[in-house]
């Protein structure tokens, strides 16, 4: 499969209708960008549902004894194995080493909070923590790009804050322990991070996620040296032959559902990218309600309903 590129992200706002002639058909590159943005617009749905089975690997290396930060690490660390020969392969783009960096950080550090906070939390709140993330995207957006804090953008976030009340507040489980934080901070992380990616732009899919792999395993060491007790630095590792299969078979996991997240983020804004992703929650509500048994009472099921009514509240009243 050809990728566009992320330089395709310039020529992916249609020109518009009045700026044409009469008559006029559009140019190939209008009905290219056009297609960049349908295609990136599915492929960022795609990885929001593989992040909404990101628990089913995290639960299966808890089972084995690792807990904390270990679970994300070991899948990072499996799929830089094997994605690394294939980005060496291609040429490196011309992007400061700085930007480069920063965008392997922020990403890296939303996930890899995000990972952690399954760990530490039900699966449910952190998803839906996470899943404000089109607060911050619009927040984001309305700053640094432009866009107008419209009457449904308003309603979007006073509804996402509702949700996060409901959940938190009222849920089955009430008050924050450090996985709610950490989810939290994963979406604020998330959106500084992919709002970073659209704005340097001209990075390669596979280069996007090594900078993320790489950026993930370097905050999973700050992590263990800041919080190591914490966030499991005492973890005894089970043998090695019950081990290797997992890590094998999540890196393979991971590998297409990172790409089909960075990539995306080259091309669309943080607060469509955040609202596309709410098929992570879909998808992860259902898959914990079907294999997880966690707790999952009316102020959880108030909490979803108001977060992703918050996003579609986004899509349907800012349509152009």
């Amino acid at each position: 499969m050809m990728w566009p590129t992320t330089n395709a992200r310039w020529q992916a706002h249609e020109v518009p209708k009045r700026m044409l002639k009469p008559g006029a058909v559009p140019s190939l590159n209008q009905a290219k960008s056009t297609s960049t943005i349908r295609l990136a617009s599915l492929a960022v749905v795609a990885g929001g549902a593989l992040w909404g089975l990101y628990w089913v690997p995290i639960r299966m290396f808890e089972e084995l004894g690792l807990t904390g930060v270990w679970p994300g690490l070991v899948i990072y660390v499996a799929a830089l194995a094997i994605i690394a020969p294939f980005a060496f392969a291609v040429k490196f783009p011309t992007v400061s080493k700085w930007q480069f960096a920063w965008v392997g950080l922020l990403t890296g550090a939303a996930f890899t909070f995000y990972g952690t906070a399954i760990t530490l939390t039900d699966v449910l709140r952190a998803l839906l923590l996470f899943y404000l993330t089109p607060v911050w995207g619009t927040a984001i957006g309305v700053m640094f790009l432009g866009e107008r804090l419209t009457l449904a953008r308003v309603l979007a976030i006073l509804m996402a804050f509702g949700g996060l009340f409901a959940v938190v507040g009222c849920g089955s489980r009430s008050g924050f322990n450090l996985g709610d934080v950490l989810a939290l901070a994963s979406g604020i992380f998330w959106a500084i991070g992919s709002y970073k990616i659209y704005k340097v732009g001209n990075i390669p899919p596979i280069h996007l996620t090594l900078a993320f792999l790489v950026g993930s395993i370097v905050v999973t060491f700050v992590l263990l040296l800041v919080a190591g007790d914490t966030l499991g630095s005492r973890t005894e590792f089970p043998p090695i032959q019950d081990l290797w299969l997992y890590a094998v078979l999540s890196g393979l996991f991971a590998v297409p559902m990172i790409l089909l997240t960075m990539w995306p983020a080259s091309i669309l804004t943080p607060g469509r990218m955040g609202i596309l992703l709410m098929s992570e929650v879909v998808v992860g509500i259902g898959s914990v309600a079907l294999l997880a048994g966690e707790p999952f009472g009316p102020f959880e099921a108030l909490g979803a309903a108001l977060i992703l009514g918050a996003s579609l509240t986004e899509v349907i009243g800012n349509r152009s």
